[in-house]
């Protein structure tokens, strides 16, 4: 192989690492000294080549030739370097990287100093130097070089950029001297564990303020590794930084979208939706967040704009400042303020400095909160869903050091958008809601009066904002002969369908109390109708009921329910039992199967409490275990109606995100005295008709209701005559002094007396006409033994129970 004439600088600088052979050659060309590093290289001990002329060790002529006429050329005491193939001691050709340099004496030239490796070293060790030589100089990267006390050793060009230093103004100091804006102590904590361990740390993140432009902030992916020499000992460290800010904005903004369609919008609830976009933005958006609706939303209708601002939803960073208005509270704003600008244009507002200009804009309630906060950058972003505006949302930082920016506001905005569609949704469905709610209201009682068959009182949660509109509904309906119809249902289903379906349901039973039926027939009936219903309309999915008739008098309470929860009693000792013992029967709508009625004897005092099933379900909860509790708050004798209804609806048994309606009545039975009640039993004898307006006439009296002697006799006339003459004796007189005057005749015929006009040459056929125009209201009710017949008078002065 020719020899390369290179004299400059070459590999002969390359040959100074510790596998470098080296040997002296005098002046007559003899190898006068021979070094161990050579006797590796080419395996020739010392005494074996040592005095011997170096040009034998050549491994051919042509490069015998070569050496010689170069010795004569670099006579004249220059170097020389290049490539030489040289004869190993076992035989083989070893290519030979050699440097020559002239060895002066005290009289002149005395020979030559020869450096020589192997040349694929030698081409190794260049190829490395240019790596490096790249990578300090050309690599886009920043690549710093620490000794082990962590000071800097060498920094590339990029890192040099960077920090804004001259590389003099690097070199010898510790990172945090140079880079303020770096948390240098945590760097300097990995670097030590790297140069102690020497294990790599690999891609951690760090966050600063570029020197050389302090206006923009920046993410880097940083390692680190220990740098170690050939044997072993540890030189330093490698600190790379790699700039990834726009990908891992592009990243963490989509990871932000991603938990913003996972956490906005969870409810149909105006107010929880605003909360959810502030909760989703803090802290990786903003270091505040405020969502401010207009009020027209919040109520459902239609927004206008400009109009009035309330505060909605607010986020802040754990210990951060109190907003300048609280959530519930209206927000006054200036005309000029971004907000404003934001809400009138529909527009969104971007500062990323808050200057002198944009201080004076902002409304001084706000400006002081956020001076004191220090507050640096804002951007304010209007909540727009199908063309309408909803109000604004505006991000703020002060903990976060880096200026929004255009990237930051398209986020935000991709935040708005997704979460005024929820919040239109919301308000629709408000409003929506708001109907049915009113439709469901209006078809319930407003007041129950004062019966003298009990103490009524009556409470009804609909089902919390986020569902819809229920079905249930309660009644106490006044029945002939004091007695009253206690009735609680449950329409199944939620919409305002099942508030539609509750209202005729209702209405039916209304129409059935007045028939009289017992509480089975009324159950029957109301079956029936939910088939026809079904039939008609197949979202109709059925209902269950609760039907009681209780009376004063005898103080017996007949039950029948429908699918319903079984009511409660408590005594007037205040020992609590649950009516499991009344027939549970079908829900209403399955048809073909009876209901059955259940009889209780109830004291004077005892407490009934119906309910609908959403007083007791609940998710999450055992039904059993509720009823239980409820039994439990209901124990205890003597208390007021209106503070048992208290404490069961405040207590844990209401829930407050319930599902389903909650409708409670609790009754307190009464008793009629005996006094107030006279009964007679009249043999089948025209004769008894002036007997039995004697016999009223002396009751009355005796009542103190002479004013009404006159009508009732003539109604009790009427009545025992059309007994005596159309139906089967016993007759039976009976006169009840309630709110209202009662007479009732019975009798065992179940012949359905009916109300006509008689025609004037007519003697008959006026009776029940005569009764109808006296009373306030007048009926008939069938019973096992017959029928009864009664009507009610209104008294100028109802006593008082």
């Amino acid at each position: 192989m020719s020899a390369s004439k290179n004299s400059g600088a070459g590999a002969g600088d390359r040959l100074q690492g510790p596998y470098t052979a080296t040997a002296l050659v005098d002046g007559q060309g003899g190898i006068s000294l021979w070094s161990p590093r050579a006797e590796s290289l080419l395996g020739y001990p010392a005494e074996e080549v040592c005095g011997t002329p170096a040009v034998d060790l050549l491994a051919t002529s042509e490069a015998r030739e070569a050496a010689v006429a170069a010795w004569k050329r670099h006579a004249t005491r220059q170097g020389w370097d290049g490539v030489l193939d040289v004869r190993h001691r076992d035989g083989r050709e070893v290519q030979v990287a050699l440097s020559v340099r002239p060895v002066l004496g005290s009289v002149g030239h005395a020979g030559w100093l020869v450096s020589a490796a192997d040349a694929g070293q030698v081409e190794q060790v260049e190829l490395d130097h240019a790596i490096l030589d790249a990578l300090f100089s050309q690599a886009p990267i920043s690549i710093s070089v620490f000794d082990t006390e962590l000071r800097f050793l060498a920094a590339n060009a990029v890192t040099v950029r960077d920090l804004g230093l001259a590389a003099e103004q690097i070199i010898g100091r510790r990172l945090g001297d140079v880079a303020s804006d770096v948390d240098a102590p945590a760097q300097e904590l990995i670097m030590r564990r790297v140069r102690d361990t020497g294990e790599p740390v690999i891609d951690f993140k760090v966050k600063a303020r570029v020197a050389a432009n302090m206006e923009r902030y920046g993410v880097w992916s940083a390692s680190s590794y220990r740098l170690t020499g050939p044997r072993g000992r540890i030189l330093g460290v490698c600190h790379t930084y790699v700039d990834i800010t726009d990908g891992y904005r592009a990243q963490r903004r989509l990871a932000l979208l991603t938990e913003a369609s996972a956490h906005i919008g969870t409810t149909l609830d105006v107010l929880r939706t605003a909360q959810e976009l502030a909760d989703t933005a803090v802290p990786n958006l903003a270091d505040l967040v405020t969502v401010d609706l207009l009020e027209a939303v919040l109520l459902g209708e239609e927004p206008d704009v400009p109009g009035t601002l309330r505060r909605s939803g607010r986020a802040v960073r754990a210990g951060g400042p109190e907003t300048a208005y609280a959530v519930g509270e209206t927000v006054a704003i200036s005309p000029n303020t971004p907000q404003t600008r934001c809400l009138v244009d529909s527009q969104p507002v971007l500062i990323g400095k808050l200057g002198a200009d944009e201080w004076a804009a902002l409304d001084p309630r706000i400006a002081e909160k956020f001076r004191g906060a220090r507050f640096h950058s804002l951007m304010v972003v209007p909540l727009r869903a199908r063309g309408v505006t909803l109000g604004v949302a505006t991000f703020s930082r002060y903990l976060d050091p880096a200026p929004y920016d255009e990237g930051d506001l398209a986020l935000a905005e991709d935040f708005c958008s997704r979460a005024a569609v929820c919040i239109d949704n919301a308000r629709r469905y408000t409003r929506e809601h708001t109907i049915a709610l009113a439709l469901q209201s209006s078809l319930l009682p407003h007041h129950l009066p004062d019966y003298p068959a009990v103490e009524a009182a009556y409470w009804y949660l609909p089902a919390a904002a986020h569902a819809e509109a229920g079905g249930d509904w309660f009644d106490v309906l006044p029945l002939s002969g004091a007695r009253v119809a206690l009735v609680v249902g449950d329409v199944m289903g939620h919409s305002l369908h099942a508030a539609a379906i509750m209202g005729r349901l209702r209405t039916a039973v209304h129409t059935l109390a007045d028939l009289d039926f017992d509480p089975d027939e009324v159950l029957t009936q109301l079956d029936d109708l939910v088939i026809r219903l079904a039939e008609e309309d197949p979202d109709c999915e059925g209902a269950t009921c609760l039907y009681a008739v209780y009376d004063p008098i005898s103080r017996r309470c007949s039950f029948a329910r429908a699918g319903h929860p079984p009511p409660v009693l408590v005594r007037p000792d205040g020992a609590v039992e649950v009516l499991h013992d009344i027939p549970a029967g079908p829900p209403l709508g399955l048809g073909g199967l009876p209901f059955e009625t259940a009889e209780y004897q109830l004291a004077e005092g005892s407490l009934l409490a119906l309910y609908t099933d959403g007083l007791i379900k609940a998710p999450g909860r055992d039904v059993d275990v509720e009823l239980d509790r409820l039994t439990r708050v209901l124990a205890g004798p003597g208390r007021p109606l209106e503070q048992v209804g208290e404490v069961i609806m405040s207590s844990s048994l209401a829930v407050e995100r319930r599902s389903d309606d909650v409708a409670l009545l609790l009754t307190r039975t009464r008793v009629l005295a005996t006094e107030r009640v006279a009964s007679w039993d009249l043999p089948v004898d025209p004769a008894q008709v002036a007997q039995a307006r004697a016999l009223t006439a002396r009751q009355l009296a005796a009542w103190g209701l002479d004013h009404a002697a006159f009508t009732s006799e003539l109604i009790v006339s009427e009545l025992v005559t059309n007994a005596i003459r159309h139906a089967r004796g016993p007759v039976t007189l009976r006169l009840i002094h309630a709110a209202a005057l009662i007479c009732e005749v019975s009798d065992s015929s179940l012949s359905a007396p009916h109300l006509r006009r008689a025609r004037m040459t007519e003697e008959g056929g006026r009776g029940l006409f005569l009764v109808a125009q006296l009373a306030a209201r007048w009926g008939t009710r069938y019973h096992r033994d017959g029928k009864t017949i009664w009507a009610e008078q209104l008294l100028s002065a109802v006593p008082s129970y």
